[in-house]
């Protein structure tokens, strides 16, 4: 059966847009079926956020080809550069916060640098659902390829929050799913960063019942959960 996945946008453009890239074809390569149109609208829902939905279905024989990233390796020298000036950062930063303290751990196969904040003093630095830490990531992760050519990803955790969080998405997304199972109605998921969209991706994909697809642009995308 070919491949078919809900896409929204303002406009019947964007979402048959939004729809190409998320199966990563071009448009002669899917059928383009239009499910809602704002021009339908009522005037009484004039005010209501104007939202296109389209179906776009592959053509038969056609296949959704996924570009593999490259693995890129990155130099102990790199590592060593970029853990050496995140320790000069957070001894800083430390410092001037009470009962905050920090490790770090390399990964130089993976080209990853993790970073643990612990104590009483850090929980203040998660926000809410984890804006606070995310930011910090970022800044980290500045401060880290600042001064080097290859790309080494910090990752940072505060108590554990990481897998506090995956733990919650996996239920919400077993929650959700009955839900759409129950009622036979797609739901669409408050916008959440890439990773998280993937723990939401990841626990249902194995689902012969529900399936799963994103729409819209960051820092906005949602996760759709509907029926197959």
């Amino acid at each position: 059966m070919p491949k078919s996945i809900i896409a929204e946008g303002k406009t019947t453009t964007e979402a048959i847009s939004n729809g190409l890239k998320e199966l990563n074809v071009s448009k002669d390569k899917v059928n383009v079926k239009i499910l809602e149109d704002h021009n339908k609208k009522s005037f009484f829902s004039i005010l209501e956020p104007r939202v296109v939905k389209v179906e776009l279905t592959l053509k038969e024989n056609e296949e959704v080809h996924v570009e593999k990233k490259k693995v890129i390796e990155v130099s102990e020298e790199s590592i060593e550069k970029a853990e050496k000036r995140i320790r000069k950062f957070l001894d800083e930063f430390t410092s001037s916060l009470e009962n905050v303290e920090y490790t770090t751990e390399t990964d130089k196969e993976n080209a990853f640098l993790k970073v643990e904040l612990s104590g009483e003093g850090s929980k203040a630095l998660i926000g809410y659902r984890g804006e606070v830490l995310n930011s910090l990531q970022t800044i980290l992760n500045t401060i880290a390829n600042s001064e080097i050519k290859e790309r080494v990803r910090v990752i940072l955790n505060i108590g554990n929050y990481r897998e506090k969080r995956e733990k919650s998405l996996e239920e919400l997304a077993d929650k959700i799913s009955k839900t759409v199972l129950r009622t036979g109605k797609s739901i669409t998921l408050e916008p959440m960063m890439a990773y998280e969209r993937k723990i939401i991706h990841n626990r249902l994909q194995s689902s012969n019942k529900v399936k799963t697809h994103s729409i819209g642009e960051e820092p906005y995308r949602r996760v759709v959960i509907e029926k197959k």
